[in-house]
């Protein structure tokens, strides 16, 4: 009935685990519902979001029409371009022309792999990495995500290109093309973020090879002080001089995270390349966002005032959420990495509390991804968890050891409070 296509994307929605169930649960009306620890999305600033769009954003007929008037997105990219002055703090001043709007950093995902890579082809990624990637860059323009096998610290140390060296000749040996390496940055499950000098030898590592760096820095407002005297803080690949031509550099960013907006559906790309800009163009029919989302933005964006209020608001929630779930973790004697200044989420080592399986001999570094088995193991624990009231995604961030999860505490503090107590039964701590 469905064509050779059809039938993967079809087939994509019986992988196991592969979307998570959503939150459902509300202290008032609806007590008993599913807390989920497990979608990035920064709930306790949707309020303070609402109601600036509520109080200060008015719509013209202009912003309805099939494409709105070229004004409104012109004085987005402007202040856009105004915002990373301010924030990303640019050695080059951000040219509006060199930044394509699109519906979200995910949509942009998918065009990079359409524009950068032919199928077949790959992007490669330290590990553990958001995976949702392997369905943004694959599931239309069927381009892989590669691992390279690295240990969650690793990833930020500029040894890290060793192990990007060992998994690009691997990959091309065994006839898959490396076209781009991907970041994100914050990172994304771990919520540490690069140093410079990691960041600059992963440039190196991408001019040696010819190979694209796309940089994503959705969470970069979205740092905070985690008191620990060794968390780095956020530097955007914007700022430093790196050893690789600007046409090979490519940022993304967008309102979901550092402005609590996921549902606005509203993403950037910058790069100096004209010729993505321009095959992005071309795909942004199938991309584009609504004159409304973009009136938001660029009344978001212009109100200096108001995003410097958000913003604070926003790093101080995040300060609150990370210091109470990391002492609860710390309490319960629960691993988890440390180190963390950005994003929504700690990475935490269930793996202790996993079912026994054929790996159990092993020490718990050497208990892989590498048997079926091992993977089940982490959709067991995911089921009781589930079964408690308390969503935790398994096997979502592909971590190279069995076990380890990714806990989101962008909630309340009641939610997240009880997102905890749930957890905590569950596991018998």
């Amino acid at each position: 009935m469905l064509s050779n296509r059809g039938e993967n994307y079809a087939s994509s929605w019986a992988l196991p685990w592969r979307y998570a169930p959503s939150h459902t649960y509300n202290k008032d009306t609806n007590p008993n519902g599913l807390i989920s620890l497990a979608v990035a999305e920064n709930a306790p600033m949707r309020e303070e979001m609402t109601k600036f769009i509520n109080d200060k954003v008015a719509f013209s007929k202009d912003a309805i029409s099939y494409g709105p008037h070229p004004s409104i997105a012109r004085r987005l990219r402007q202040g856009l371009a105004n915002h990373f002055a301010r924030y990303f703090h640019p050695r080059e001043p951000v040219n509006p022309d060199h930044i394509v709007i699109a519906t979200n950093a995910t949509a942009l995902g998918n065009i990079l792999a359409h524009s950068l890579a032919d199928p077949g082809d790959a992007i490669l990624v330290s590990r553990p990495m958001y995976g949702r990637f392997e369905i943004d860059f694959g599931i239309q323009a069927g381009v892989s995500i590669v691992y390279a096998d690295t240990e969650p610290e690793e990833a930020f140390s500029p040894e890290v290109v060793q192990k990007f060296e060992d998994a690009l000749v691997k990959s091309e040996t065994e006839g898959r093309r490396i076209r781009a390496v991907l970041i994100v940055n914050p990172n994304n499950p771990v919520g540490r973020c690069y140093p410079p000098e990691t960041l600059a030898a992963i440039a190196n590592f991408c001019a040696r090879h010819r190979l694209h760096l796309i940089s994503d820095e959705v969470y970069a407002l979205s740092t905070f002080d985690s008191g620990d005297p060794n968390a780095v803080p956020f530097t955007s690949v914007l700022s430093l001089q790196l050893p690789i031509e600007p046409n090979f550099i490519h940022v993304l960013y967008g309102f979901a995270k550092d402005f609590a907006s996921g549902g606005l559906s509203l993403g950037f790309l910058l790069t100096s390349n004209e010729q993505l800009r321009i095959a992005s163009s071309a795909l942004m029919r199938f991309h584009r966002p609504s004159g409304l989302a973009l009136v938001v933005g660029m009344a978001v964006l212009e109100d200096v005032d108001f995003l410097a209020s958000f913003t604070a608001k926003n790093r101080k929630h995040l300060t609150a959420s990370y210091k109470l779930v990391t002492s609860a973790l710390d309490e319960k004697g629960i691993p988890y990495v440390k180190g963390g200044s950005g994003g929504f989420f700690v990475y935490i080592d269930l793996s202790r509390f996993l079912p026994p399986g054929e790996d159990e001999h092993l020490p718990p570094l050497s208990r892989t991804y590498n048997t079926r088995q091992a993977t089940e193991r982490e959709f067991t624990l995911a089921r009781k968890l589930l079964d408690a009231g308390v969503i935790l995604h398994p096997g979502e961030e592909h971590a190279k050891h069995v076990g380890w999860f990714r806990l989101v505490f962008s909630q309340d503090e009641d939610t997240l409070r009880e997102g905890l107590a749930r957890l905590f039964k569950a596991l018998g701590v």
